[in-house]
Order: structure tokens, then C-alpha cells, then sequence
């Protein structure tokens, strides 16, 4: 009996080591790609028409009070850079998120309409009542919430089937563009700055921006950090998720929400920027899994890295000439999209 015991004790101890081994290599994941966080934000602040040293860099912002270097970092290059941070968070987890509540890796907020919907929303209060820009994150989330909840609506039929969900999502993404194009075509002496919205821009971001977005970016990491393991349980599948006690459809919409919020906010500061939420969750799940406890910082550090990093090189690639951001996640997300749909017509064969 005590050698029965002794057994069970020492089998519990490594299960509990092996538990703490996983935590602590997940942790160390993280570390590294917090790591390049920092690298990815000291190149953007960095790089430019004067190109600075991340020594140069650290000392404008906290030493050097006067000089050119901190009114260039401080007054353009910070507040672009946080901007790219946040919206890379905020669309990396709208994606994230979405792939969990519908239980499909190809969607994402600009491929299955949510990003459409949010940017018709911020396009009618621009175009139409630009006296009231500052409500311009609120419009885009009640438009990428209304499209999220149509799309889903329409894509429901005795449950979410991944294919109806992207032809749903397209045939939407299709009505509201339309809705985009009339909007160009009936007010053309409005549409300054039109084609960074459409394309995902960066350019002339400066702290007005950064104030607009970041309260509505905050609410919604926040909420999504707090209900990790809802969505893990989610995942289980909904018989499984019922019988522990989960209230399946009210999660569902809690997510759907939250990842509307995040959605509409980035797209009303950046346009249309598209394939990030597609990129970064399944490049994140690939490095540290599919738990969302760890999944979900994963796949924000790693969205704010890439979003910086490609302005980064869209500023550089062409200098003096800058190209939006979009083209860039656009060259990136292409390939990788069509990668996705092979990969996945291989498995259904």
C-alpha cells in the first residue's frame, strides 16, 4: 500500500513538473518575442531620412530635450510607431478570435467583411458628417459588429460550416464594398487621403490619431485578455462546452464583439489594412500552440512586431518615396492566404 502511494505521489510531482517545464518554455517564448517587439519598435523609430542608432534613439527620447533628433522622434516618428503597434494588437487579435468562435483558419476581419463593414461605417461619418470625426472608432465598431453578426446570421444553418462561413463573408465584403465605391462616386471632392484609407496607411499618423484609438484598442485587449480559457473551452466543440457549463451563444457573441471592437478601431485609424489578423495568429500558434492563455500575448506582440517592422521597410524601400503599409501585408498575406487554401483542400482530399 505505501509503495502503491508513494507511486501515485511521485507519478503527481512529474505531472506537475512536466505542467511547470511547459509554463516556463511557454514564458520563455514569450520573452523572445517581446525581445523582437522591442527591436522591431527601435528600428521604426530609427529608421528614416535620418537614421538613427537604437543608442541615438533611447537617448532623444529620455536625455535629449532640445535637440532635432527628439522633435523628429517625438512629434513623427512615436506616434506613428505606437499607432502601427497597436493596430498590428488589434487586428492580430480580431483574427485571432475569430478563427476560435468559427472555428475556421481562414478567416480574418478583412476576408470575411468585418474590416468592409467597419470601413463603410468611418467612410459615411468622414464623407458625410466629418464634424463629427471623433466618432469615427465608434462608427467602425458598430459596422464591423453588424457585419460580424449578418455574416454569421447568414453563414448559420444547424451550425457554422467553415465554407459557408468564407462564401458568406465575401458575398458581404462584396455589398459593402459596393456601398464604398457609391460613397467615392457620389462625393469625389471629399476623398482626401482616400486611397491610404483603402489600401491601410500609415502616413501622417501622429498623436491625435494615437489618442483617437487607443481607449477603444485598451477595451478590447483587456476583455479578450480576461476570457482566455472560454475560448479554450469554446474550442471543445459546443456539446462538450455545454455539458461543462459554458453558455455556448453568449460567448460566441461576447468574442464576436470584442473582436469587432478591435477590428473597427484599427481600421478607423488605418484604413483597410488587410491580412495581418490572418498572418500573425497562425505564425503565433505555430510558435507557442493553441492554448489561449498563451496564444493570445503571442499573437499581439507578434501582430504589433510585424505591423512596425513592414511600415518599417515601406518608408525604406523606396526612399524618399512611401508606399502604405497595406502593399506590403498585402505582397506578405497573398501567398500565404493561397498556401492556407492548398494546405487545407489537401486535408479535406
Amino acid at each position: 500500500m505505501e509503495i502503491k502511494e508513494a507511486y501515485v505521489s511521485s507519478k503527481s510531482k512529474l505531472t506537475i513538473w512536466k505542467r511547470g517545464d511547459v509554463h516556463g518554455r511557454k514564458v520563455a517564448l514569450l520573452a523572445c518575442l517581446g525581445i523582437l517587439c522591442i527591436i522591431s519598435f527601435l528600428l521604426s523609430v530609427g529608421k528614416g531620412s535620418l537614421s538613427l542608432t537604437p543608442m541615438e534613439v533611447i537617448k532623444a527620447l529620455f536625455l535629449e530635450r532640445d535637440t532635432v533628433n527628439h522633435q523628429v522622434i517625438w512629434n513623427v516618428r512615436l506616434p506613428r510607431t505606437l499607432v502601427a503597434g497597436l493596430v498590428g494588437i488589434c487586428l492580430s487579435l480580431s483574427g485571432v478570435i475569430l478563427q476560435g468562435v468559427m472555428r475556421n483558419p481562414l478567416a480574418a476581419p478583412n476576408i470575411i467583411g468585418v474590416s468592409s463593414g467597419a470601413g463603410l461605417m468611418a467612410f459615411v461619418i468622414m464623407i458625410i458628417f466629418p464634424q463629427y470625426f471623433y466618432l469615427v472608432p465608434a462608427g467602425a465598431f458598430v459596422g464591423a459588429l453588424l457585419a460580424t453578426l449578418l455574416i454569421y446570421a447568414l453563414a448559420w444553418k444547424n451550425g457554422i460550416q467553415p465554407m459557408r462561413m468564407i462564401l458568406a463573408g465575401v458575398a458581404v465584403s462584396s455589398f459593402l464594398g459596393a456601398g464604398i465605391n457609391a460613397l467615392m462616386t457620389f462625393f469625389p471632392d471629399r476623398l482626401i487621403g482616400v486611397v491610404d484609407f483603402l489600401i491601410g496607411g500609415l502616413s501622417a499618423r501622429t498623436w491625435p490619431h494615437f489618442h483617437m484609438l487607443w481607449p477603444y484598442a485598451l477595451l478590447g485587449i483587456l476583455i479578450a485578455f480576461f476570457f482566455p480559457n472560454k475560448l479554450n473551452i469554446l474550442m471543445l466543440g459546443d456539446e462538450v462546452a455545454t455539458g461543462i457549463g459554458l453558455h455556448v451563444e453568449k460567448t460566441r457573441m461576447l468574442f464576436i464583439a470584442i473582436a469587432a471592437l478591435l477590428a473597427g478601431s484599427a481600421v478607423s485609424v488605418v484604413g483597410l489594412l488587410g491580412f495581418v489578423g490572418l498572418i500573425v495568429p497562425h505564425t503565433a500558434r505555430l510558435i507557442i500552440g493553441s492554448d489561449y492563455r498563451y496564444l493570445f500575448p503571442a499573437t499581439a506582440i507578434l501582430g504589433a512586431s510585424v505591423v512596425m517592422f513592414c511600415d518599417t521597410i515601406a518608408r525604406l524601400i523606396l526612399d524618399p518615396i512611401e508606399i502604405p503599409v497595406g502593399i506590403i501585408m498585402a505582397l506578405l498575406g497573398g501567398p500565404f492566404f493561397l498556401y492556407l487554401l492548398r494546405e487545407r483542400g489537401r486535408v479535406a482530399q
